[in-house]
């Protein structure tokens, strides 16, 4: 009794404790975030010759400058379109894929899936020059296909998604055949509704890698006056602007998208995640 008694007493400081790592590795995260805005509203002048942990001569035109100066607007909607292409190309080939590894009978399965997977060991700078040398022989560059197409298909979220396939039940699976279901009917209608948090993390996470692009889009485009993506356009403002301000404004301006999709889909990652690791 003494003893549970002490256990329950010691609780509260343990839970004191936990806060207080918590709130130390948040401000560990948060501490760029906050030194990047001061930076964005300090007046360029005098940053460099005071301390950076406060705004100094605070200037906020540097958002409005970043964002005409840098053509901001046509580079985010730009990207966007790219992004959202990507992403859903990468889902639909992903689940297609992850069904045909997890619940089709073929020759030599393991050994394709093997290779399927071995693609992830590749860089992409590693296939950059013949990939870059297909998009020339095709006439892509400076256009969507030659930035959407080559990323239509995704390594990771076939493995994603395959474990959390394997995750049904095999009496599901079962119960469906019995009743004359088609392949794409148990897809649709069994199998993609039972996996939705491990898709929905996929797509999340599809999204972040494509919106991220720098070394693709800065390879098959020419023209950055008209096909430029954000990260080139952030590229083109840290190179023509002087201002440092200017520059760290945009950077925030190119961060939004990212962090309301974070911030509304953060639940979903964890659980996809999670569920995505149930079974090998």
């Amino acid at each position: 009794m003494a003893a549970e008694g002490t256990a329950t007493r010691s609780s509260p400081a343990r839970q004191a404790v936990w806060y207080v790592v918590l709130v130390v590795l948040s401000l560990l995260v948060l501490a760029p975030i906050y030194f990047l805005f001061v930076r964005a509203i300090s007046d360029p002048a005098e940053s460099f010759t005071s301390s950076v942990t406060r705004p100094v001569g605070v200037r906020w035109d540097g958002f409005s400058a970043a964002w005409d100066r840098g053509n901001m607007g046509p580079a985010l909607f730009r990207t966007l379109i790219v992004t959202v292409a990507i992403t859903a190309l990468q889902v639909l080939t992903s689940v297609m894929a992850a069904y045909a590894f997890a619940f089709l009978r073929f020759p030599l399965k393991r050994v394709w899936f093997a290779v399927f997977m071995a693609t992830l060991l590749l860089p992409l700078e590693v296939t950059l020059l013949p990939n870059v040398q297909t998009m020339r022989d095709l006439g892509w560059f400076d256009s969507y296909q030659g930035l959407i197409v080559p990323f239509a298909a995704s390594a990771f979220g076939t493995f994603l998604i395959r474990q959390g396939f394997l995750g049904i039940p095999s009496e599901i699976r079962d119960s469906a055949r019995l009743e004359g279901w088609t392949h794409m009917q148990f897809l649709f209608r069994f199998a993609v509704p039972l996996t939705r948090p491990v898709i929905a993390s996929f797509t999340v996470i599809s999204f972040l890698g494509a919106f991220n692009q720098y070394l693709w889009p800065r390879a098959v485009i020419y023209d950055t006056q008209d096909w430029a993506t954000v990260q080139i356009a952030l590229r083109e403002l840290t190179t023509r602007i002087e201002q440092a301000n200017i520059p760290v404004a945009g950077t925030i301006i190119a961060a939004v998208p990212i962090v309301i999709l974070l911030a509304i889909f953060q639940r979903q990652i964890v659980r996809g995640l999670t569920a995505g690791a149930v079974k090998g």
